[in-house]
């Protein structure tokens, strides 16, 4: 057999070595589902979905728990590195470890979305979550379907089986709009990619690219954040600015339940 030959199998080994080892065992994948299968740990990990680090108080607010249950259950999850916390002064900070994080909730979302119909109607704080919301460090929501619609339909991304590509023509556009993507293409985090919009049943824009334009949206005050919720409230600023640069109608930036109303600026 030739040099060659053996250097191939002696590759193709390696590879398959570092898969096996780097690949999660069943016990291992338990461990975590256990985790965050606890309702109270769910909805902590929920409410950090919306990007924004919290307090121990914010979080056992939205857990529904006691202070002192809520320390047990933050001191889990971070010794599972599903969360990490950020120390300034003497308050600590508690925020997803990783986007892979997020991405696990946001799948376990969709699957839950999709289950069983729950006996009682949407109130007007689930529907402000459907037309915008943050989803770790992107945008979701009908916006965001809209956005992504948008720039497929232009020629500026190309999406497909989860993965997401950026055009020429979509670098120039989002470096006038205000978006500098040639650092962030030296990243190792994926440029562009689509994470399932568990409201809409859609794919949305996720990655790099996901986050500046929710970043760019939030300076240009085109949407703001609503005050302990994921929501996102887009203003009169952001229908005018959204509609004139994204080409995005109106009804997708408005409840679905009421008559069209202005936003306040």
């Amino acid at each position: 057999m030739s040099a060659e030959i053996w250097k191939a199998d002696d590759d193709t080994r390696a590879r398959y070595a570092w898969l096996m080892a780097n690949t999660a065992s069943g016990n291992a994948i338990a461990g975590v589902a256990a985790l965050i299968g606890d309702a109270a740990r769910a909805n902590i990990l929920s409410a950090l979905m919306g990007g924004v680090p919290l307090t121990a108080g914010e979080l056992a607010r939205h857990a529904g728990v006691t202070a002192q249950t809520t320390s047990g259950h933050l001191a889990r999850l971070t010794e599972a590195e599903l969360i990490a916390v950020e120390r300034q002064g003497r308050h600590r900070y508690y925020r997803l470890a990783s986007p892979d994080v997020a991405q696990a909730m946001q799948a376990l979302m969709a699957v839950a979305a999709s289950g069983p119909p729950r006996h009682h109607p949407i109130g007007p704080r689930d529907e402000a979550l459907r037309i915008a919301r943050t989803c770790y460090d992107h945008i979701a929501g009908r916006i965001a379907l809209a956005l992504a619609d948008s720039l497929c339909e232009r020629g500026y991304v190309a999406i497909a089986d989860g993965a997401g590509l950026v055009t020429d023509e979509g670098i120039r556009f989002f470096t006038e709009f205000g978006i500098d993507l040639g650092w962030k293409r030296r990243s190792g985090r994926p440029l562009c990619r689509t994470c399932l919009d568990w409201s809409e049943r859609r794919h949305h824009l996720a990655g790099q690219l996901g986050a500046a334009l929710l970043l760019r949206l939030l300076e240009l005050k085109w949407v703001v954040r609503v005050p302990d919720s994921r929501a996102l409230r887009v203003t009169g600023a952001g229908q005018r600015g959204l509609a004139n640069t994204f080409g995005l109608p109106q009804d997708c930036m408005q409840p679905r339940d009421s008559s069209p109303r202005q936003a306040r600026a």
